[in-house]
């Protein structure tokens, strides 16, 4: 089910089209992001993610199509967009020499903000994101997740409407995406509506309310994570064998058990069919096994991953452009 026809979104883009030269980096592309919920942008490299934030950001305009934020066309009303909206880039846009407190006064200054009331806004986000302790250090001395919540931090000088994130935790470790997730819930529990655009499928389904899957410059799916992962079937029991010679006979007694074709993954031991009643499916497939005598090192009940939905309903082989979050 599609996200058009409820309240009118905050972020809002119709028909988008953007060509370079022969090349149509949007081709018809919708969008609609919700007040105060996490809407992630997701799809292979080349899809039109990128174009697509840059005309929301009013940094390109469409060649066709029309795009609003908080009811402000982008084209027409660009200077009054830019000051309703936030942008994280991939790269960090602080002064490491400069100390954490300083950096958000700049940025404060930056923003016509008084001097006084550019060090009390810093104070305010200093204590917001938790660097109350380290706001007098340089940021040369932070850990990456400090300085991206640093971002976050410098991108909310003037309380924008809409924050934009593009990769935030690329390059993080897992405390530090830990540590920019929390500011992230943080925000959108304050209200702020999040457009997110990220490679990392965990990450999706750790923030986002709803999802738009873009390839070719438009969106072939949309939803929140689970409706996505239903579109695409329902559970699914995975059973891993301990010996790889196992596999045929597992795939044989997985399928008398639920009557349902089974995919077979050989090198990672693996068998997985579709179910409609997960414990009586679970249930069957486990006496199927012990009667095939077939030692099984895991069996498991799940629901479809986003990498699955995202397989099938680009219909695209690699897995290059998305990733599973390193652990």
């Amino acid at each position: 089910m599609g996200l058009r026809g409820r309240s009118r979104p905050v972020v809002e883009a119709e028909g988008l089209q953007k060509r370079y030269g022969e090349t149509a980096a949007l081709d018809g592309l919708h969008l609609a992001a919700q007040e105060g919920k996490v809407t992630a942008l997701i799809g292979p490299n080349g899809a039109g993610k990128t174009t697509a934030v840059r005309v929301l950001t009013t940094l390109v305009r469409p060649d066709a199509g029309q795009a609003t934020i908080d009811g402000l066309d982008v084209v027409r009303h660009g200077a009054e967009v830019r000051a309703r909206i936030g942008l994280v880039g991939q790269a960090t846009s602080v002064d490491e020499v400069l100390s954490g407190r300083q950096n958000l006064v700049m940025f404060g200054r930056l923003h016509h903000l008084s001097r006084p009331a550019a060090r009390s806004r810093a104070d305010e986000l200093l204590a917001r994101f938790g660097l109350t302790d380290t706001g007098d250090r340089a940021i040369s001395t932070y850990s990456g997740g400090m300085r991206r919540r640093l971002d976050l931090a410098a991108s909310l000088i003037r309380a924008p409407r809409v924050l934009f994130l593009d990769e935030p935790t690329t390059g993080l470790d897992p405390a530090g995406r830990t540590e920019v997730w929390s500011a992230v819930r943080s925000l959108v529990a304050d209200g702020t509506t999040v457009l997110l655009t990220t490679q990392y499928l965990e990450e999706v389904d750790q923030l986002a309310d709803a999802i738009h899957l873009v390839d070719h410059g438009r969106v072939v799916a949309e939803g929140s994570p689970d409706d996505l992962k239903a579109r695409i079937g329902g559970d699914r029991i995975d059973v891993v064998v301990e010996a790889p010679d196992d596999v045929p006979a597992a795939a044989v007694a997985v399928g008398r058990a639920t009557g349902a074709e089974v995919e077979v993954t050989p090198d990672d031991r693996r068998v997985s069919v579709p179910v409609a009643d997960r414990m009586a499916a679970l249930t069957a497939v486990v006496t199927a096994l012990r009667d095939a005598d077939v030692p099984a090192e895991d069996v498991t009940v799940r629901r479809p991953t986003l990498d699955e939905v995202f397989l099938q309903l680009t219909d695209r082989s690699d897995r290059t452009h998305l990733q599973e979050v390193p652990a």
